[in-house]
């Protein structure tokens, strides 16, 4: 059974809805020195302490789409600077920052660092000013033992306090993990992280939030939680925020080794075993060979007898000067030797990714570790990330697929996803209609040439259908069932269920709950749901403005009455469509059918919401299907037409908020559109 630690229980219970009189007496068994250091630590801290509203790029079937989520993050500058996660704020578009005073203030991000999980924002208030910061402590004093506090927001509430211990300093990913790894962007953060690990209760919305000591001083930024907590050391994560304000990224040094623990057979043994070389790496021209035993980097004595050991290793060589010459004592088949590498930057495991909406693909540049990986002799090329189903590259023959590499356009060699966009943008220029193109790619080692047609598909006119003569209500199919129980016998027909006010049926006299055995002396042979289009077909059979018979059944009677045969109204298949890529949503002017299932009065006007793509901004606003827009920014939109050309007004001002008025169900309700232009 897991031991728990009694202060830390007392005290999230005196967070909990207790009596006033329970959590007294449990205040009171609270030592008042342990209180008042706690109380201390909270009011140094919570100042700077924020709650991230984040809205990120993700990229998924072939589009970007975003994604809303909530993280933590502390102050650390008077400019206003935050200390994040990278998986907190790494890919936003979009940043909206609580702070402790209840204000919502706008960010953005300044620079992001996956390999250590540490992003950097910045607070953008409407007038320059100061905030207040928090302290950093030495995270390399804490010990086993030393109360430390998980201060954030917690699944997006408002900021709270845990307590617990400090359980480990120098946790890793436990092996029984192995072959996962917390990665991100194809980076190992345990190669870099060793994290503090501690029983402070941390859970999702925690994520960025800082680990504060008993003296108040953040000492970690909480990142992870597997029955322990984790956090990144406040030395390290501060050193990478600081170089993300000077620069915007982390340069890092890279030698080309893959490096393990010592093996158990080596237990006399002193170093860092080499697993790999990376070819025509620094380490593979400098003559490192896989089972060299490293003994140190420029003097300073290297060991790695566990896993725990191997980050600090890691950040020693990502610490090595540029271009500069360094000496690496090896051991070698019981020999000693010394090394000459010269380190180069260490480039990104994965480079940006972005939507190509004109081939319908997601996409991004090779890294050198991806093309290894992918048995490429070069980067150049562009990687198929994700395809949009239906979309230019999944309707060529043959298909582009995901993880193919393009490698040319017409016949025009393209490197990275910068030249596939400029040659995109030359191919397509002010054309209306898709540009077939000859598209070269790589699948795996085979070189295929497909056709592909490139640009924007505009919304087909759909044209009107040819109408046909309707009676202006809704029916049903009397089954035999319902007829039995009715003690009607053996009649079949249709019972009528919904009258269209002011329409030639209500007209006539028809009412709900009539049932018709035949029109124009034809029985109706319909006595199953499946013919539910029997009647109707039998109405379009006639001619429209006609005047036909029906023979009604009523209370048990049986009679005959006259009723004018009406044109049938526009479908919403026939209505125009309007499509608004900057939010991502589709309108059309309202037909009847849409009236009738939402009982809109003649005299609703709007643009109906006829699609809403996920991922886009104005999902992110809960625009729904079936809303039906009336005003754009205070605009009457009457049809869809009007919202239309009121949607291009908006993306031509770019503002900053954008205000929907619509009509959903029988409410009234306004949507705010928040979009990143």
């Amino acid at each position: 059974m897991r031991k728990v630690h009694l202060l830390p229980v007392l005290l999230l219970v005196l967070v909990m809805s207790v009596s006033s009189a329970g959590a007294a007496e449990l205040r009171s068994r609270v030592p008042a020195e342990m209180r008042a250091a706690v109380e201390a630590a909270v009011a140094a801290v919570k100042p700077a302490l924020v709650r991230i509203h984040v809205v990120s790029a993700e990229y998924d079937s072939g589009r970007e789409q975003k994604v809303e989520a909530s993280g933590s993050g502390v102050i650390f500058t008077e400019q206003g600077d935050i200390i994040t996660n990278h998986h907190v704020a790494g890919h936003a578009t979009q940043l909206v920052c609580t702070l402790a005073s209840q204000e919502d203030v706008d960010a953005e991000l300044v620079g992001t660092d996956p390999l250590t999980d540490i992003s950097v924002i910045r607070l953008h208030p409407e007038k320059p000013r100061t905030f207040p910061v928090a302290q950093f402590g030495d995270s390399s004093a804490l010990q086993v033992g030393d109360y430390v506090m998980a201060m954030g927001s917690p699944l997006a509430l408002s900021q709270s306090v845990t307590l617990g211990i400090v359980s480990n300093t120098a946790m890793v990913m436990p092996g029984l993990f192995w072959p996962a790894r917390f990665e991100l962007e194809g980076e190992d953060v345990g190669s870099m992280v060793r994290w503090i690990g501690h029983d402070a209760a941390i859970t999702g919305g925690n994520s960025g939030g800082p680990l504060v000591s008993l003296n108040g001083e953040v000492v970690g930024i909480n990142e992870i939680s597997f029955g322990l907590s984790g956090a990144i050391p406040g030395n390290l994560a501060v050193g990478v925020a600081r170089e993300l304000l000077k620069s915007g990224k982390v340069t890092r040094a890279w030698l080309g080794i893959g490096v393990q623990p010592l093996l158990r057979a080596m237990s006399e043994q002193k170093g860092v075993l080499v697993g790999g070389v990376a070819p025509e790496s620094p380490a593979d021209k400098a003559g490192f060979k896989s089972g060299d035993i490293l003994l140190s980097v420029n003097g300073q004595a290297v060991n790695a007898r566990l896993p725990e050991d191997l980050p600090s290793f890691n950040l020693l060589v990502a610490g090595l000067p540029l271009g500069k010459e360094a000496e690496v004592a090896v051991e070698r088949g019981g020999k000693q030797m010394t090394l000459r590498v010269t380190p180069q930057e260490r480039e990104t495991a994965r480079p940006k990714e972005r939507e190509l909406e004109e081939w319908g693909i997601t996409a991004r540049d090779l890294s050198l570790t991806v093309a290894r990986e992918m048995r490429r002799e070069s980067k150049a090329g562009v990687l198929v990330t994700t395809v949009r189903s239906g979309g230019p590259a999944d309707q060529a023959k043959p298909k582009v697929q995901e993880n193919d590499v393009i490698v040319a356009v017409d016949g025009k060699l393209v490197s990275n996803v910068a030249e596939l966009a400029s040659a995109t943008a030359k191919l397509t220029g002010e054309k209306s209609s898709p540009i077939p193109a000859l598209v070269a790619f790589d699948r795996k080692a085979e070189r295929y040439l497909t056709v592909v047609k490139v640009g924007k598909e505009q919304v087909p006119d759909p044209g009107l259908e040819v109408h046909k003569a309707w009676l202006p209500m809704a029916t049903q199919v009397l089954t035999r069932e319902m007829a039995e129980a009715m003690k009607l016998g053996d009649a079949t027909g249709v019972r009528i269920t919904q009258l269209y006010p002011g329409r030639s049926a209500e007209k006539a006299g028809l009412k709900v709950g009539d049932i018709i055995i035949a029109l124009e002396g034809q029985p109706i042979a319909a006595s199953r749901p499946e013919h539910a289009d029997v009647f109707p077909t039998m109405v379009r059979q006639c001619r429209i403005g006609a005047e036909v018979e029906l023979t009604v059944l009523r209370d048990g009677k049986q009679s005959t009455m006259k009723v004018a045969l009406e044109p049938s109204p526009p479908s919403g298949r026939e209505m125009k469509r309007y499509r608004d890529d900057s939010f991502d949503f589709m309108v059309r002017d309202l037909a009847f059918e849409d009236r009738v299932k939402q009982q809109l009065p003649e005299s609703q006007q709007g643009a109906y919401v006829e699609a809403v793509n996920e991922g886009g901004w104005a999902a992110l606003a809960h625009l729904g299907v079936g809303d039906v827009i009336v005003e754009v920014d205070g605009t009457p939109t009457p049809t869809a037409a009007e919202a239309d050309a009121a949607m291009r007004r908006v993306a031509a001002a770019k503002p900053k908020l954008v205000t929907l008025h619509v009509r959903r169900g029988i409410h009234d309700q306004y949507v705010e559109l928040q979009p990143k232009w």
